[in-house]
């Protein structure tokens, strides 16, 4: 089967496109290498420096004619969503409506559309929250996401163009960059190796950090390669069901760094605390019953052994 992964050399994309070329489809790589690194593409996979926003996205589309396309380019920081709600639109909903013409038009089968679990659920009053909430986007990232999701409603009603929603969580592991949701893993990694102090951010009632729900990439790549056949018309929380503070993330890392060795400086134990952000939430964590039950699909890989993996990957870039 022939796959257009949009994003393709970024973080998750990359991992993405390896899971696919190991089981055996053809891939085509759409990345303006913005974020994403030129490295991180597999070799076995055709790629194409584009913005998702050109118009030649749909010549490309009708030269490579694929059965899927994978939509995983993206503006991804919520803190510069809030800061420029234009430009996260623009990349968001035009370059995503730029990529739906060019599938239609060539004849695409389904979309597999990243949405954000971690976002477009706002301060939820269900926890861990499932599907059947009520989505309500506190940033215009989330609100971008969201929309998309229903962008995707009308072209499967209108044209028959088949589609699978991923919400993820907050996702972390190996080529993780310090951009974007769940950042904070690689920013504090690199910042102990620096030796330098990490921030934690966090509201008043609540110094031990914001929660969130960290699923390792591996276990993501596993998810898009089942969506392929399964989860038609529907959308899916892709997360681990259990919320982590970030003090508590912090202090996971640490003992990665004690596993592998390596001495942290006594003042770099606790992180420096500052205030939150505009467009933060004070808690996400997504209940993922659903994917078990239509996909099949659960996570496998703890946060200690995912944080140990992203560590030894990390280590070895230096």
């Amino acid at each position: 089967m022939k796959i257009l992964v949009t994003g393709g050399a970024g973080f998750i994309g990359s991992n993405v496109v390896d899971g696919y070329i190991e089981a055996g489809h053809e891939v085509v790589v759409v990345d303006n290498l913005s974020s994403g690194k030129r490295e991180n593409v597999n070799p076995k996979a055709k790629f194409y420096e584009m913005d998702i926003r050109e118009e030649a996205i749909r010549d490309l589309f009708e030269k490579e004619r694929p059965v899927v396309l994978n939509h995983h380019a993206a503006q991804i920081s919520v803190p510069d969503s809030v800061a420029d709600p234009l430009y996260d639109a623009d990349i968001n909903i035009k370059g995503f409506l730029n990529l739906l013409e060019a599938a239609v038009n060539s004849g695409t089968r389904k979309v597999i559309f990243i949405s954000s679990g971690g976002a477009i659920y706002g301060e939820a009053e269900e926890y861990p929250t499932t599907e059947d909430y009520m989505p309500r986007p506190l940033s215009p990232y989330a609100v971008t996401k969201y929309c998309s999701e229903k962008y995707l409603d009308f072209y499967k009603h209108q044209y028959g163009l088949e589609y699978t929603t991923l919400r993820y969580s907050n996702i972390y592991g190996p080529r993780q960059i310090r951009h974007g949701e769940a950042g904070v893993v690689a920013i504090f990694m690199d910042n102990l190796i620096k030796g330098a102090p990490s921030v934690l951010y966090h509201f008043p009632e609540d110094p031990e950090g914001m929660t969130r729900d960290y699923c390792f990439v591996g276990d993501v790549v596993k998810a898009n390669l089942v969506a392929l056949s399964k989860g038609d018309g529907e959308f899916f929380n892709i997360g681990t069901g259990q919320g982590t503070k970030t003090l508590e993330l912090y202090r996971t890392i640490l003992g990665a760094f004690d596993k592998m060795g390596i001495d942290v400086a006594q003042d770099l134990w606790e992180p420096i605390l500052k205030p939150a952000r505009p467009g933060d939430l004070t808690r996400s964590c997504l209940s993922i019953e659903k994917a078990k039950r239509i996909l099949g699909w659960e996570p496998r890989t703890s946060l200690v052994e995912g944080i140990l993996e992203t560590l030894r990957w990390r280590l070895g870039k230096e």
